[in-house]
């Protein structure tokens, strides 16, 4: 079955044949209002859920190893604390924030081609965390396989 489903995997369209550019160098400095930009692009391509996205933690098992996990969650805001998400302190992604603030974002818009990142440590807020990026990273996708990374840190300054 593996070399079946191999075959079909690679039958699949990677991205629509129609994409647009995008230039790293015409992009606004503020990542915040890239994200807000490619937010509301988003939105206008018919995307239901574009501030949904995969928050991953790490924390430690029964016998103390280190285990990722994620889950999906919806963002609330974008400051000058970081990028806002709620829960409990109590569930399994607020007890590894607590061991170890460190998380990563992840966005992915199905019907767009954009796919926004975010990497950095928490500000736990009562029940409202923030994720104060140390690095930001605005992916999107390109025929043949030239995909465009534009990496900045959280005052908009290239990283690449």
């Amino acid at each position: 079955m593996s070399e079946i489903f191999r075959k079909f995997l690679r039958t699949l369209p990677d991205f629509p044949s129609d994409l647009p550019e995008f230039d790293p160098a015409n992009a606004p400095q503020d990542p915040a209002l890239l994200f807000k930009q490619w937010l509301d692009e988003a939105l206008d391509a018919g995307e239901q859920q574009p501030h949904a996205f995969s928050l991953a933690t790490v924390g430690g098992t029964t016998d103390g190893s280190p285990q990722p996990s994620s889950r999906m969650l919806i963002l609330k805001n974008i400051d000058d604390d970081g990028w806002h998400f709620a829960t409990s302190r109590t569930s399994r992604k607020g007890r590894e924030l607590a061991e170890s603030p460190k998380a990563a974002m992840n966005f992915y818009w199905p019907d767009w081609h954009e796919r926004p990142r975010a990497d950095g440590s928490d500000n736990p807020q009562w029940q409202l965390y923030a994720l104060q990026p140390a690095e930001i990273e605005f992916w999107q996708a390109s025929n043949g396989g030239r995909h465009v990374r534009h990496r900045v840190g959280p005052d908009g300054s290239p990283l690449d």
